[in-house]
């Protein structure tokens, strides 16, 4: 069943000149639940519009765009607002950190518009999510306090912990190293496969993008299907990619000896950035 679907969508701005600015053109995408797609494009090609509008977060200027069967121009603002919030997990380049919040708190922010359910065990649900990414010890540090590497993990956990149907990665391991990198990556497609949600990974990273199931070229505004790019081979020194994919107890569980977490260790101080 198609979760997102795209029909010859368009994005375009007027200029102060007055001139239109195309910065997608055309794209057609169907993204079914459980699914994995890579899109891969250069600066300036048009990844954080189609981010934007994938997310939810924008309007295209023409074409369809389909949410889980329900058009996105008969969606009111609201409606478009809570189902945004439930349902898309956004794992941001730049971060986006509360500055003055633990990383427990950070996590647990998606978590005060939950239902009940989950609002009265947000603490515990940010903390087991957390320490599936190997920050269980640093539940109380400011971002000030974490390196580069472990503020992508808190963001990373906070877009999983509400368990999101459709989940928009944006360059998720660009602040990571190789071996970090290939268990975070592990961890996704294990949440969303768990979970049923589908993941969408934008990316400049050939070794990312070879991970999906799906891969996709942006290029000037035109999405067009492409195959996987062979992986680069691991340079001497660097951490090697792991074999096999980690452990993972179901989204919000604590982990138990009959399912033991896999933690991304934290990374030495020649990682971190």
């Amino acid at each position: 069943m198609a979760l997102l679907r795209l029909e010859q969508v368009t994005r375009m701005v007027e200029l102060p000149d007055a001139e239109p600015l195309h910065i997608l053109r055309g794209i057609d995408l169907e993204v079914e639940v459980g699914d994995h797609v890579s899109i891969v494009g250069r600066s300036g090609s048009g990844k954080s519009t189609l981010l934007n509008l994938l997310g939810l977060l924008d309007e295209p200027s023409s074409g369809r765009l389909v949410f889980d069967e329900i058009p996105l121009e008969r969606m009111r603002s609201g409606q478009r607002d809570r189902r945004r919030g439930r349902d898309v997990g956004f794992i941001f380049q730049q971060f986006n950190l509360l500055a003055g919040r633990t990383a427990i708190e950070n996590v647990m922010t998606p978590l005060l518009y939950a239902p009940p359910q989950q609002f009265w065990r947000r603490r515990r649900l940010a903390a087991d999510m957390l320490d599936r990414v190997g920050l269980g010890s640093r539940l109380d540090a400011l971002p000030t306090q974490l390196s580069g590497g472990e503020q992508q993990r808190v963001a990373i956990a906070r877009a999983l912990v509400r368990g999101p149907r459709l989940i928009l990665a944006d360059e998720p391991t660009g602040a990571l190293d190789v071996e970090t990198g290939e268990r975070v990556m592990a961890l996704l497609d294990q949440v969303a496969e768990d979970s049923g949600a589908a993941l969408i990974t934008i990316t400049h990273d050939r070794n990312v993008a070879s991970l999906a199931r799906r891969h996709y070229r942006l290029d000037q505004g035109v999405l067009t299907p492409s195959t996987a790019e062979p992986r680069e081979p691991v340079l001497a020194g660097a951490a090697a990619p792991v074999a096999a994919r980690p452990a993972a107890a179901p989204l919000g569980a604590a982990p138990t000896a009959a399912t033991p977490a896999a933690p991304i260790p934290n990374p030495t101080t020649a990682e971190t950035l």
